[in-house]
């Protein structure tokens, strides 16, 4: 059985507002993450990303609130990612209303982290999130970025790929910095470098443009791609997105009812 290409919107969140840039830079407001969480689950997203691009002590109390207001009206999956550091932090958004938790910088720099999830909540609830520049000093030509891709790593992207699903990654959320924003489309080669090497699904992320943008993700070896500007600005709705990969021939979940 063919699994369905999920579609999924990302709200990247700080002091409660959802923001967005370009190569995570310059990053402007675009709204109210529960609005516009309500707005795609109407529209027929498949699952939801929250990402807290600042994740600092004093506005993590925020990003629960607005998980938990989320979680309330929208009944999808929910992935939320940012300063995630602990079990305890994984256990507090899971009962707040996350259905999986993305980690990225602190899995960089204490790698059994991602044992320590996967053991006490299982593999499905746990998505790395690689944010992924282009690098001459790796061997793979991309390295991973720390710190909201404002720290570039030594660490290869594909190796520490590799490395997080053998230690229980069960999801790859694969973003490339170099196509943050820029609405060129998303970086093919480096999806399919990570369908090569990954066991376990692979989120495209970075560079959407256009609705024909997304079936060349998912034809590089995309189970899933995710959009953050051109949804929030209007410029594409989540149906636009899945008509454009069904014309494709690409199996989607619901594209007569979606928006």
């Amino acid at each position: 059985m063919t699994l369905a290409c999920r579609v999924i919107p990302c709200l990247d969140v700080a002091a409660g507002r959802v923001v967005k840039g370009v190569n995570f830079q310059n990053l402007r407001e675009m709204g109210d993450p529960v609005e516009l969480a309500a707005r795609y689950y109407a529209q027929g997203a498949d699952e939801l990303t929250f990402l807290d691009v600042t994740a600092t002590v004093d506005e993590r109390a925020t990003t629960y609130e607005v998980v938990r207001r989320t979680a309330e009206q929208v009944f999808i999956p929910l992935t939320v990612g940012g300063g995630v550091r602990s079990v305890d932090d994984v256990a507090r958004l899971l009962s707040v209303g996350a259905d999986k938790v993305g980690v990225n910088s602190a899995a960089i720099a204490r790698p059994a982290l991602i044992d320590e999830i996967a053991d006490r909540f299982g593999a499905q609830v746990l998505v790395l999130s690689l944010d992924v520049t282009r690098s001459q000093a790796t061997e793979s030509g991309f390295a991973v970025t720390t710190h909201g891709g404002r720290v570039e790593t030594a660490l290869d992207a594909l190796g520490w790929a590799r490395e997080a699903t053998e230690r229980g990654a069960g999801e790859l959320l694969v973003n490339s910095i170099d196509a943050d924003g820029t609405k060129t489309g998303f970086d093919l080669e480096l999806v399919g470098l990570m369908r090569e090497l990954s066991s376990v699904p692979v989120i495209a992320s970075g560079g959407a443009g256009a609705a024909t943008d997304f079936p060349p993700a998912v034809h590089a070896g995309a189970d899933a791609v995710l959009a953050a500007s051109v949804f929030h600005s209007g410029q594409l709705t989540i149906g636009d997105v899945k008509r454009a990969l069904a014309q494709d021939g690409i199996t989607v979940r619901d594209v007569e009812a979606a928006a």
